[in-house]
């Protein structure tokens, strides 16, 4: 006799389809029409204007300044969000919740504000501006501006993934490989990262789409200098005050495309992950 299971609500069935044609009208409305908007209205002027949009020279110094920016901010985002996860799901310390409560500080503040912060703090006229003058040492309207506003709106991506999956596994294995006398490097190189490798890639992914996709907090440091610290996002807008709408959106469908990428890239890991889990359950 087979055994039928039972639905975990009782709504009618013209009510749960009602529902989904809602979710996908929605969905469809609010981010899959858009993201066609901007691939049609890049081509509006054939595919010639389109290539000469995203090849002129100051569109491909937005995206190499994109691409450096994201390729130092990630990986430091790495070693840091690794070595906070780490500290928070396997030790036991005075003032954890205040670490905990520092990762989540990005979420709360504004970019803007939190641009401003470095601007407050490495400008010509901020606490840090003639020590740095002195020394002949440019942060703000430089790339180590940049760098560091994207790091800090960046930052809670990694910890944030990797926390609640090393608090979910535990310390038995951690602990199992010290009392059989590894150091604490080697547990951490051999039994956790092991451990954690698809969610540390999951957030390294969210990471990298958020730094190359920041517009508030790169925005007040920058400058707006063209071809030299100004981002594909700040090209962009650039580009559509100047009323080059033609060229603002080809330039926006290169961020589109990335984060068509990303997408991809994230059902992938989470595909993986939830197959990893599911051999470890059985």
């Amino acid at each position: 006799m087979s055994m039928v299971p039972a639905r975990p609500t009782g709504e009618p069935r013209w009510l749960r389809w009602l529902l989904i044609t809602l979710a996908l009208l929605f969905l469809g409305l609010n981010l899959a029409l858009p993201l066609a908007a901007v691939f049609v209205e890049g081509l509006r002027k054939g595919v010639a204007a389109y290539a000469a949009a995203i090849t002129a020279p100051d569109a491909l110094s937005a995206l190499k300044l994109t691409l450096t920016v994201a390729a130092i901010a990630v990986p430091l985002n790495i070693v840091i969000g690794l070595a906070a996860s780490w500290a928070i799901a396997k030790f036991d310390f005075r003032f954890k919740s205040v670490l905990v409560t520092l990762i989540d500080l990005p979420f709360s503040v504004s970019p803007v504000v939190s641009g401003l912060i470095y601007v407050l703090l490495f400008g010509l006229q901020g606490c840090f501006g003639a020590a740095l003058r002195e020394h002949d040492i440019q942060v703000i309207f430089a790339v180590p501006g940049l760098v560091l506003a994207t790091i800090f709106i960046t930052f809670p991506f990694v910890a944030r993934e990797l926390i609640p999956l090393m608090e979910e596994q535990g310390r038995e294995e951690e602990e199992a490989a010290l009392s059989l006398g590894a150091s604490g490097l080697s547990t951490f190189w051999h039994v956790t990262l092991p451990n954690v490798r698809w969610g540390l890639l999951y957030g390294v992914l969210l990471c990298n789409a958020r730094a190359m996709g920041e517009f508030g907090a790169v925005s007040v440091v920058s400058g707006h200098i063209r071809g030299r610290t100004n981002t594909l996002p700040l090209h962009i807008e650039i580009l559509y005050n100047e009323y080059n709408f033609a060229a603002a959106f080809a330039v926006a469908s290169l961020l589109a495309g990335l984060a068509l990428v990303t997408l991809v890239l994230k059902s992938l890991l989470e595909w993986r992950f939830a197959g990893q889990l599911a051999g470890r359950g059985h």
